[in-house]
């Protein structure tokens, strides 16, 4: 009988350690799987890498000369510019500008230009959906379609805004104020599609 009850207290034992067993490893998967301060935070909005293409129309000073502006580009957001006043992003890109006669076409007559940017990307209050920035670039245009190839410094401000439609799709919006040595001041309204990644 003796032998029985230690039989059933020695069963009974190890159901306990076993029992308590269990609960430390429940306990300690719970804490491996609680989210840690870090892993709370909420993900840094905005992507790092933007592919850009834009279409648009200069207007000439004097007057109001139509002309088109088509616009291509990439540009790499660096996390210690973030707090910088004037940009976060760097881009890069390539302006074709047509300064012939006729309009928006391709003519003989046309303005290149490579330029160098800083961006500065911002919310805006009461929205995630659209956010806002400034550009400022400078670079070197080539006017074609002369007995010479005539080059030029040309620097722009642009004021824009971003309509996200998800992490990688976007339309920019944007005024450009530009001014190339020797050459009057132009404005442009442009709008084009963004890849982001």
């Amino acid at each position: 009988m003796q032998a029985l009850r230690f039989s059933r207290l020695r069963r009974d034992a190890v159901s306990a350690c076993i029992g308590i067993g269990l609960l430390k490893f429940a306990a300690v998967s719970a804490c491996a799987q609680a989210p840690t301060a870090s892993d709370t935070t909420p993900p840094s909005s905005g992507t790092s890498n933007d592919l850009f293409v834009m279409f648009g129309s200069d207007f000439d000073r004097p007057g109001l000369l139509p002309r088109g502006n088509y616009n291509i580009g990439i540009g790499h957001t660096f996390a210690f510019l973030k707090k910088d006043p004037f940009g976060d992003e760097l881009t890069f890109g390539y302006t074709y500008e047509n300064s012939g006669t006729h309009g928006f076409l391709d003519t003989a007559f046309g303005e290149h230009t490579e330029s160098v940017g800083l961006m500065k990307n911002f919310p805006l209050p009461a929205t995630k959906r659209v956010t806002g920035y400034t550009w400022l670039q400078t670079g070197l245009t080539s006017y074609t379609g002369n007995l010479h190839v005539e080059n030029r410094l040309d620097s722009g401000l642009s004021l824009g805004a971003i309509i996200h439609f998800n992490d990688h799709n976007s339309i920019w919006i944007q005024e450009s104020y530009s001014k190339v040595v020797t050459v009057p001041w132009y404005t442009t309204s442009s709008i084009g599609y963004t890849w982001s990644w």
